[in-house]
């Protein structure tokens, strides 16, 4: 598009200009953006990014000026363009997995191949028997069997067990058969499938002929197994016989994604498609030999949910960013008590009421990136205990930390980014926020990987089980952090400890342990000793997974804080001061229970609103700087409003009057005519594409 050349180029914003507000936003604090920048991302991460972002600059398939305009066809288009670039750049350039990942975090796009480096090749890898990833993985690695996971279905998401696909031994044939019984069979929502897979791991319900023989077979349900199965023709890309593959259609976001449906009709696969590293079926008596652990079998969703707690902090980061650096610039209104009546207009971030709105979600990154490095390496330590030594001691632990956080740590950063939508006004509505796609796309994380409420189930499964063996014996060994804190809550039950939570940074992460370990004790009580229903206690249920991971958050912050001595004192005195401001805002909310478990008196609650109203007049002077740490280029923000340079309205004005695509074309409004383009003589064509 030729640049418009007009009268608008020799028009400035009016003073105070953006540039220079954010350059003396960026005076007011002596935080050292690069130390802690190192610090939250690592040296190895900021070089990396600068490295590949250098090299996608360089390529026009990544330009993203004009992609919000083409349709949900381009853009599946467009995505599938720029997954095959980054590939040729890995091959070309050397590039590790994590440059490979690194690139596709800048593109932000949700690539068609994403299934398959996040998904496919984990379940493989971690799944698979010795000789199975001896065969599949150079495979997958070179990229030449490109899959995807299919376990969710029309019919069945969050309960796995649930699953209608069949996998029927034919002890004949010494073959399984894939079968799709009823329209719900089918696989729904799968990543990479709609389109772009030709193999899949298939998670389907292992069945075993136990007597009869024909169709008089009877048969035993062993469970959900995965296979990996071939679902397309290498060289035609078309699907196999007696399989129904496709893309589900239009949604939320995620437009570049082809999330797809498939069915099969007594479709037959080897023996060696079940995934055999934990369990397997054998091929001369059929016999069944199970997992140690039938957890393990989920261990790919674990790995997962595990890496959704870490990438939250960062999409949060993102609007947090945009938000601060534009409410910084944006002026409205003069003080109300300004003596002087030609008083300048007010910095929308020092108002109380957009503060509240966007100073916790500041501090909240920092509480999602403890508890992501946290998570991180437990589900490291939990594999190698696996892998090496066949301990499943901490898999339990894992499986109810990561599905506890999963729902917490998604529900913060999605209904983070509309907050900070919201509290950008009506700039926060157009395009130029750089949010739009992160906020469409973000949201899917609630419901994936198991739904935000649903997965609740787990932790309190595992507390009730805890509480439990505490109460059957109360000096057995502890074993985790968990167990020590439901210990010691045994042991002054009933009673109010009442912590000094305003004088004893310790006392707030104690007031949280305390407060999931009442709920807990309660929910135990109702459960096993009332024997109430289960289906009545979920809501309950979700009130203590929610506890039970703020209260991780919390801890995993205090610990981090008070053991890291390589920071300045002015970072490490504003870090406690985040650590304050998302601990007694998220107690502010949940005050009652806080009361109830006798942790916090009501008068130290009520002093809770003074006291935020202070933490965020002390951080206000180092938002900027603070965002500036997360290291998030201009070019993944892709937002006028949150420029590092503060050239908010310069650019909001050229994207619009410039890059616009719309405006490039005379449109015919005489509803007297069906033209719409003028003079095209174009009637018809729109209702034509309906």
């Amino acid at each position: 598009m030729a640049r418009k050349t007009d009268f608008s180029d020799a028009l400035t914003p009016a003073a105070p200009d953006g540039a220079i507000v954010i350059a003396s936003e960026r005076a007011r604090s002596e935080i050292p953006v690069e130390q802690l920048s190192h610090y939250l991302l690592t040296p190895e991460f900021i070089e990396r990014q600068n490295r590949v972002l250098s090299a996608l600059s360089k390529e026009p398939v990544f330009k993203k000026g004009n992609q919000a305009n083409l349709s949900r066809p381009e853009r599946y288009m467009l995505g599938l363009a720029r997954g095959k670039k980054i590939r040729q750049l890995t091959v070309k350039l050397g590039w590790s997995e994590e440059d490979y990942a690194m690139a596709s975090y800048l593109v932000d796009d949700v690539l068609p191949y994403y299934l398959h480096t996040a998904m496919f090749s984990t379940t493989v890898r971690e799944q698979g028997s010795e000789a199975q990833k001896a065969y599949w993985m150079p495979k997958i690695d070179a990229w030449e069997v490109i899959g995807c996971y299919a376990q969710t279905e029309m019919g069945h998401g969050s309960n796995v067990r649930g699953l209608e696909s069949e996998a029927k031994w034919d002890p004949k044939t010494k073959e399984f058969i894939l079968h799709s019984p009823h329209l719900t069979a089918s696989k729904w929502w799968n990543g990479t499938l709609g389109r772009t897979a030709n193999h899949a791991i298939v998670v389907a319900q292992l069945l075993l002929p136990v007597s009869g023989s024909g169709a008089e077979t009877k048969y035993k349900s062993y469970g959900p197994h995965p296979f990996i199965v071939q679902i397309r023709d290498i060289k035609t890309h078309q699907p196999l016989e007696s399989i129904i593959i496709g893309d589900i259609g239009p949604k939320y976001g995620y437009n570049s994604m082809d999330n797809g449906y498939m069915l099969f009709n007594h479709h037959r696969i080897s023996h060696d498609a079940m995934l055999s590293g934990y369990s397997r079926v054998d091929p001369d008596t059929g016999a069944y030999s199970k997992p140690e652990n039938p957890q393990v079998v989920y261990g790919t969703m674990t790995a997962v949910r595990s890496t959704i707690v870490m990438e939250a902090r960062l999409a949060l980061a993102r609007a947090v960013t945009v938000a601060v650096r534009y409410l910084s610039i944006r002026r409205q209104f003069p003080d109300k008590d300004a003596k002087d009546k030609t008083a300048a207009e007010l910095s929308v971030l020092d108002y109380p009421t957009v503060q509240i709105r966007i100073l916790p979600l500041l501090a909240t990154t920092f509480a999602l990136h403890y508890s992501g490095k946290a998570m991180g390496e437990l589900y490291q330590r939990t594999r190698r205990d696996i892998e090496k030594n066949g301990d499943f001691a901490t898999l339990a632990e894992l499986h109810s930390t990561s599905s506890g956080l999963k729902s917490l740590c998604t529900d913060l950063a999605a209904a983070g980014i509309e907050d900070c939508r919201r509290a950008m006004g009506g700039h926060g509505f157009g395009g130029g926020t750089g949010l739009v796609q992160l906020n469409a796309t973000y949201r899917a994380k609630q419901t994936v990987e198991g739904d935000n409420w649903m997965i609740t189930q787990q932790v309190a499964r595992y507390l009730i089980k805890k509480v439990r063996e505490l109460s059957q014996n109360p000096t057995r060994p502890t074993a985790t952090r968990t167990e020590e804190n439901l210990k010691r809550y045994l042991s002054s039950k009933g009673s109010k400890i009442n912590l000094k939570i305003h004088r004893n940074d310790r006392d707030i992460v104690e007031a949280f342990e305390r407060r999931t370990s009442y709920l807990a004790f309660t929910a135990h009580e109702q459960r096993e000793v009332q024997q109430k229903p289960w289906n009545t206690l979920l809501i309950d249920f979700y009130k203590l997974s929610r506890a039970h991971s703020q209260s991780i958050l919390v801890t995993n912050f205090y610990d981090a804080v008070q053991n890291d001595n390589t920071l300045s004192p002015v970072t490490r005195e504003v870090l406690w001061d985040l650590f304050r401001l998302y601990a007694l805002t998220t107690m502010d909310g949940d005050a009652r229970e806080f009361y109830s478990s006798g942790a916090v008196t009501n008068e130290d609650l009520d002093l809770i609103s003074p006291r935020v109203l202070e933490l965020m007049q002390r951080i206000r002077p180092h938002a900027v700087r603070l965002v500036d740490a997360w290291g998030i280029p201009d070019y993944l923000l892709d937002s006028s409003l949150g420029r590092y340079d503060g050239k908010v309205y310069e650019d909001l004005w050229d994207k619009a009057h410039r890059q616009n695509p719309l405006n490039e074309i005379t449109f015919n409004p005489d509803y007297q005519t069906d033209e719409l383009v003028l003079g095209s003589g174009d009637a018809g064509k729109i209702v034509s594409k309906l």
